[in-house]
């Protein structure tokens, strides 16, 4: 079974599937919830606050630990409960990233022999197989490859969690020389949002707040509060494009698709600046993960599996 995951600083994306990349250790099982994966002999539960940002995510075993609760996830979509499963994991990294920590990130998730553990009181025994790591970005674009390799220079840009990553495609194909990452994800803006309502406001706020906030969704806070909240986010916005644009990134010369989910959260501010010409958005948080499953199974395809 090929499981395609999507391993976010803020969220982990399969296909169907979107949670916080955040964790808590139980030395006991926990009461009060179904959801809980023993592994290791101790029990996890996932969190609505995320992990700390890191940048080499192979450090512990929290997100193999992450991994597993998606891996169960698209299991149990199956309907088929089987205790035994083959696995072929379609991963990916920044492509800033990608060249030197692809073998390391393919060889974290590789687990010699069979992974036990328990999920919703049912065991399980995984076996993964192959793990296939491709660029992050390019892979996002994947399902819009009839409107990428018809134009001769177009950049991805992915507003994640904590980085903004860049990547030039030319005539369809990943340059990999010419990529970036810059430390301007959703999370930095947040940091600041948080830091300054709770100085200004002696109020505590969160993600969740900012993100329903910049949403449109109903949440009990004052009015200043979100003016607070609009006005860095279109500050933030402005501040992404004039990064790129000292990086020699003109989007009113080049086409552009901006994916990722701080991109969907920044789209208004994003697409009424003058600085960000001809752009398109991708508004499936999805769209890397959904991206690096139609890749796997072509890779799957040409090796006969």
């Amino acid at each position: 079974m090929l499981i395609a995951i999507d391993h976010g600083n803020y969220a982990i994306k399969t296909p169907r599937f979107t949670f916080v990349s955040g964790l808590t250790e139980h030395s006991v099982k926990p009461p009060m919830t179904d959801e809980i994966l023993e592994y290791g002999g101790k029990f996890w539960t996932l969190a609505t606050k995320r992990l700390p940002y890191m940048r080499d995510k192979t450090q512990d075993d929290r997100f193999f630990i992450l991994t597993l609760f998606a891996i169960s996830k698209e299991l149990e979509r199956k309907g088929q409960y089987s205790p035994m499963e083959r696995i072929h994991l379609a991963v990916g990294l920044p492509p800033e990233h990608f060249g030197s920590l692809k073998e390391k990130f393919a060889a974290y998730f590789k687990r010699p022999g069979v992974v036990k553990f328990t999920y919703r009181d049912k065991p399980y025994s995984v076996q993964i197989d192959q793990v296939m790591v491709f660029p992050q970005a390019f892979a996002a674009v994947v399902p819009k490859s009839g409107m990428v390799l018809n134009t001769l220079r177009l950049f991805i840009i992915d507003i994640g969690g904590y980085t903004t990553d860049v990547l030039l495609l030319q005539n369809g194909k990943p340059n990999l020389q010419f990529c970036r990452s810059l430390e301007t994800g959703v999370i930095t803006m947040n940091n600041e949002v948080i830091r300054k309502v709770s100085a200004q406001y002696d109020m505590l706020i969160d993600d969740e707040h900012i993100s329903a906030v910049l949403q449109g969704k109903e949440v009990y806070l004052p009015e200043e509060v979100k003016a607070e909240i609009f006005n860095a986010a279109q500050l933030h916005a402005n501040d992404i494009l004039s990064q790129l644009r000292e990086l020699q990134v003109d989007l009113r010369t080049n086409p552009a698709i901006f994916i990722g989910g701080g991109s969907i959260l920044l789209q208004p501010y994003l697409s009424e600046s003058s600085l960000a010409g001809k752009a398109e958005f991708i508004d499936s948080p999805n769209a890397n993960a959904l991206g690096y499953e139609m890749l796997g199974e072509k890779q799957l395809a040409r090796l006969g599996r």
